[in-house]
C-alpha cells in the first residue's frame, strides 16, 4: 500500500509530524537529552564518581517516550501559535522516491482490478473499511445519530455480499462519504470537499479523499491541542518537573552541565567583583562579597545570551528551550551592531538630525536589511559595514539638505565611513557600549520581573527600543518558567555551591588572620 499523506490505513500518529518550528525544537531537545549519556562529565577526574547504574532496553524506551511528550508538552505551553502539520519528504530525496514507487504500484492495482469485467472491489473495500474507521473517529461520543449513519451505508459485510453479486454502486457509496466529510470537516476545508464533487473517475477520487482526510485528522489534532493548551499550562510545571525527575534518575549525572553552567556564573561573579547581594552585617570584611543565590542565578540566565553553542554544551534543565535562547541571541547580536551605527551616525551629524520625526527608524530599516543574514558562513560583515557606511552617509546628507542644514563634509563623512567600519571589531568602543547597556537593560529586566514597572531603557537604546523589549518579554518569560520547573534542583545545585565559596572564603580569611 502506499506511504504518506495519501496512504490508506496509515496510523494518525505516523502522519502527524509537525514540521514547524515549534516541531523541531521538541525534536531538538529530545534527541539533546537522549545523547548526553555518552557526553563526557565536566566534573570527570574532578571528584570520584559513583558506579552506572544499567538499565534496561524497555526502561530506555519508557525514559525516551517520557522525554518526548516531556519536549511536546513544553512546545505547546511555550509556543502559542505551535500547530502540527503533514510530513512531507523533501523531493529528490530517497523516501520521496519510494514512496511515490509504492503509492504508484498501490493506485494502478486498484485501478486494474476495478476495470475488469466485472470489477474485482478487494481493494476497494478494504479502503472504504479504513475511510470508515476514519469518519468514526472523528466523531464525539454524543454523535450518535451520525455513527448509525457510517455503520449503516458503509456496512462492509453487505458491501462485499453487494460485490460478489455484482450489485455494488461504489459511487453511492463514496458519494455518501463525501457529503459526511463535509459535515464533519472544518470551514476551512469547504472548498476541497466542493473539489472533491468534481472528480469523476474512481480512483483519484478515492486519492483525493484520503489527501483530504489526512487534512481533517491535521485539525482535528491541532483543534485537540488548543483545547488542551489551557490545563496543559495549569498543569505543566509540575508535570515537566515529574517527567525530567524520571529522565535524570534513568540516566547518570544528568545535571552535569547544570552545574557547572551555575558554578561559572558564581565565579565569574566572584572574578569581576560585580555589586551583588552582600552578606549579612557584621560578616567580616576580608571575606569578600557573598552573593544571594537569586543573583547568581539571573547572572548564569544572562551568560546564556553569549553561549558558545557549537562547542559548548547546554545545561539539561534548558535544552528545550536552546533554540529560542540562541535566537535570542543572534537577533541581540544583530540590534546591537544597529544601535551602534545609528549612535556614530548622529553623533557625526549633530543636533541638526535630533528629534528628526521617523528618520532614525529609516536608518535603522535600512541597516536591517543589510544586515539580513548576517548569522550565515558566508556573510561577509567587512564588506556590508562599507555599503552601510556609505548608505548612512547618503542618507544623512539628503536629510540635511531636505531640512535647510550643511551637508557632512568630507572629513566628516569619512569619519562616518570608518568608524561604521570599525564595528566589525567585537571590542570597538561604541560596540561594547551599545552591548554594555543591552545586557545591564536585560539584567534589570529580569530583576524587576516581579514588578509592574519596566526598568527605562538607557541612551543610545531608543532606536531599538520595541525589539528589545520584546525580547525582554520573551527572556523573562522563558527564565521565570525554567525557574519554576527546575527550582528543587536549582536550589540544591546553589546551595552546595555558595556554601563551598563561602567556606573557601572563610578559610582564605583565617589564612590572612
Amino acid at each position: 500500500m502506499p506511504l504518506g499523506s495519501d496512504k490508506p490505513g496509515s496510523s494518525e500518529e505516523d502522519k502527524l509530524s509537525d514540521s514547524s518550528e515549534s516541531r523541531n525544537r521538541a525534536d531538538s531537545a529530545e534527541r539533546a537529552l537522549g545523547i548526553r549519556q555518552r557526553t563526557p562529565s565536566p566534573h570527570q577526574g574532578n571528584a570520584p564518581q559513583s558506579s552506572p547504574r544499567f538499565v534496561s532496553v524497555e526502561e530506555l524506551m519508557e525514559t525516551a517516550k517520557g522525554v518526548s511528550n516531556m519536549a511536546l508538552a513544553h512546545e505547546i505551553v511555550m509556543s502559542r501559535g505551535f500547530q502540527l502539520k503533514p510530513s512531507d519528504p523533501a523531493e529528490g530525496s530517497l523516501e520521496k522516491r519510494v514512496q511515490s514507487i509504492v503509492h504508484k504500484a498501490f493506485w494502478d492495482c486498484l485501478e486494474v482490478q476495478l476495470g475488469e469485467d466485472p470489477p474485482t472491489y478487494d481493494h476497494a473495500i478494504k479502503l472504504l473499511g479504513e475511510i470508515k474507521e476514519t469518519l468514526l473517529s472523528f466523531l464525539l461520543p454524543g454523535h450518535s445519530r451520525l455513527r448509525n449513519q457510517i455503520n449503516e451505508v458503509v456496512d462492509l459485510d453487505l458491501i462485499k455480499q453487494e460485490a460478489e453479486n455484482g450489485a455494488l454502486d461504489i459511487n453511492k457509496v463514496v458519494e455518501f462519504i463525501i457529503s459526511m466529510m463535509g459535515t464533519l470537516c472544518a470551514p476551512a476545508r469547504d472548498e476541497e470537499i466542493r473539489k472533491l464533487r468534481d472528480i469523476t473517475a474512481i480512483v483519484p477520487l478515492f486519492k483525493a479523499i484520503f489527501s483530504v482526510l489526512d487534512l481533517m485528522k491535521i485539525d482535528m489534532a491541532n483543534f485537540a491541542v488548543s483545547s488542551i493548551r489551557p490545563h496543559l499550562m495549569q498543569q505543566s510545571v509540575e508535570y515537566e518537573r515529574t517527567k525530567f525527575q524520571e529522565f535524570i534518575e534513568k540516566q547518570h549525572n544528568a545535571l552535569d552541565f547544570t552545574q557547572r553552567w551555575l558554578e561559572e556564573a558564581a565565579n565569574s561573579l566572584v572574578n569581576s567583583g560585580a555589586d551583588a547581594t552582600l552578606a549579612p552585617a557584621g560578616a567580616a570584611a576580608s571575606v569578600g562579597p557573598a552573593f544571594c543565590p537569586l543573583t547568581v542565578h539571573n547572572h548564569a540566565y544572562m551568560s546564556l545570551l553569549r553561549w558558545n553553542h557549537r562547542h559548548t554544551p547546554f545545561p539539561e534543565t534548558l535544552l528545550m528551550d536552546q533554540s529560542r535562547f540562541e535566537e535570542m541571541q543572534m537577533a541581540l547580536e544583530q540590534l546591537t551592531v544597529v544601535a551602534a551605527v545609528l549612535l556614530i551616525a548622529y553623533n557625526v551629524a549633530g543636533a541638526a538630525l535630533s528629534g528628526l520625526p521617523g528618520f532614525a527608524d529609516k536608518l535603522k530599516g535600512i541597516v536591517n536589511v543589510l544586515l539580513a543574514g548576517m548569522h550565515i558562513p558566508s556573510f561577509n560583515m567587512n564588506e556590508t559595514l562599507a555599503t552601510i557606511g556609505e548608505k548612512l552617509c547618503v542618507e544623512v546628507n539628503s536629510c540635511l539638505s531636505q531640512h535647510g542644514f550643511t551637508q557632512l563634509s568630507a572629513d566628516k563623512a569619512a569619519v562616518l565611513k570608518g568608524q561604521t567600519q570599525a564595528v566589525v571589531k567585537p571590542d570597538n568602543s561604541v560596540r561594547k557600549l551599545i552591548d554594555s547597556r543591552i545586557q545591564t537593560f536585560l539584567m534589570s529586566y529580569l530583576d524587576s520581573s516581579h514588578h509592574k514597572s519596566s526598568p527605562v531603557v538607557p541612551g543610545g537604546l531608543v532606536p531599538i527600543q520595541k525589539e528589545l523589549e520584546e525580547i525582554a518579554v520573551k527572556f523573562s518569560r522563558l527564565v521565570n518558567y525554567n525557574k519554576m520547573v527546575f527550582a528543587p534542583h536549582y536550589e540544591k545545585i546553589l546551595k552546595e555551591i555558595l556554601s563551598k565559596d563561602e567556606s573557601h572564603s572563610m578559610g582564605k580569611s583565617a589564612g590572612q588572620g
